[in-house]
């Protein structure tokens, strides 16, 4: 209990101090597009799209880190540009709390992108996007516990540190960018890589008169799926990303098993695993069915901190909408 306690001393110290902090993330990246790159907004196949997503990071440390977001996109103006090419609006709604509650970020983000198909039949696009992002900041620091408050029987001494237990505030107005290639050779396949900047104004927060600027974040991220027998299919991603002093690195794939291949909008299962290097290993299952898509992994720690987090690294949960039409020839978009 005392090892938790502290841990969360901790993390509320670097979430004050450290400006090289990595922004919260999903190990499901690839079913959070709007969040991990602005230039996938509007690329998919159907009306329009709803996801939504929710982290719950080392519960065994008293809710350290549970982070949720939902965002819709959709398709505009599809009429009067060329039929090769798609131009995609989107909003994110984004929450982020931490240290049990007393430290909330919240933000709201409108991004757009226009693809560009590079041949006649669009089955290669490059697609760039924009997003803007305002962003708020609050500490309850009735919340927050010090380390001069730790005693024999827990946090219960009186803090040398002065609030009055106030709640602390600041907000900012962020600039995110991205481009996205995604190509296709046949009606079974698709790959595609992608580059986005986030922070690429460098805000600042501020907080009792100090300004903390938020470091750029760098994400390179690729993918795709091909079939690999009847009725099945590998999808494979990856995700390099870089902020700070800070990096990840994550790699896998999942196998689809279709098991109404016969039907306009067929069900399948998906199984497999990504791995988060010096981190966790995620088992991932997924189910789709109609035009609904269920993603659901778990992070088994496998980093120095799997002492305090007991391998519970933190379980995950993703649910996309997508209405999709029943006769149109399918646009091979990224999934993975």
């Amino acid at each position: 209990m005392l090892i938790r306690k502290l841990f969360i001393c901790c993390c509320v110290s670097l979430v004050l101090a450290s400006a090289n902090a990595q922004d919260p993330h999903f190990s499901q990246f690839f079913s959070s597009p709007l969040t991990l790159n602005p230039a996938l907004t509007g690329k998919f196949f159907g009306s329009y799209r709803i996801a939504g997503n929710y982290r719950n990071q080392w519960p065994s440390i008293n809710n350290a880190f549970t982070t949720a977001t939902v965002s819709a996109d959709f398709h505009i103006l599809q009429n009067r540009i060329a039929s090769n090419d798609t131009w995609g609006l989107g909003v994110v709604g984004y929450n982020d709390n931490s240290a049990n509650g007393a430290v909330k970020f919240n933000y709201a983000s409108l991004s757009t992108a226009y693809h560009k198909g590079l041949d006649e039949d669009g089955m290669h696009t490059l697609g760039g996007g924009f997003q803007v992002t305002y962003a708020n900041m609050l500490i309850n620091t009735a919340q927050l516990k010090f380390e001069d408050q730790l005693t024999s029987s827990g946090f219960t001494g009186v803090t040398s540190e002065v609030f009055n237990g106030a709640t602390l505030k600041s907000n900012y107005i962020d600039v995110n960018a991205g481009i996205l290639y995604n190509g296709s050779t046949s009606e079974q396949n698709n790959f595609y890589f992608g580059v986005s900047m986030y922070h690429i104004n460098r805000p600042q927060q501020s907080f009792t008169g100090a300004q903390y600027v938020l470091n750029p974040r760098t994400t390179f991220h690729g993918g795709g799926y091909f079939p690999i027998g009847q009725n099945t299919t590998l999808h494979v991603s990856a995700q390099q990303m870089f902020q700070g002093g800070a990096s990840a690195t994550i790699l896998g794939g999942a196998v689809q098993l279709t098991a109404t291949p016969d039907v306009p909008k067929p069900t399948s299962f998906y199984f497999g695993s990504w791995v988060r290097f010096n981190d966790a290993i995620i088992p991932y299952f997924g189910l789709e069915f109609d035009d609904f898509r269920l993603g659901v992994t778990y992070d088994y720690n496998s980093s120095s901190l799997k002492t305090a987090s007991q391998n519970r690294g933190g379980i995950e949960l993703s649910l996309i909408y997508i209405r999709r039409p029943s006769t149109d020839r399918p646009v091979n978009c990224p999934k993975f």
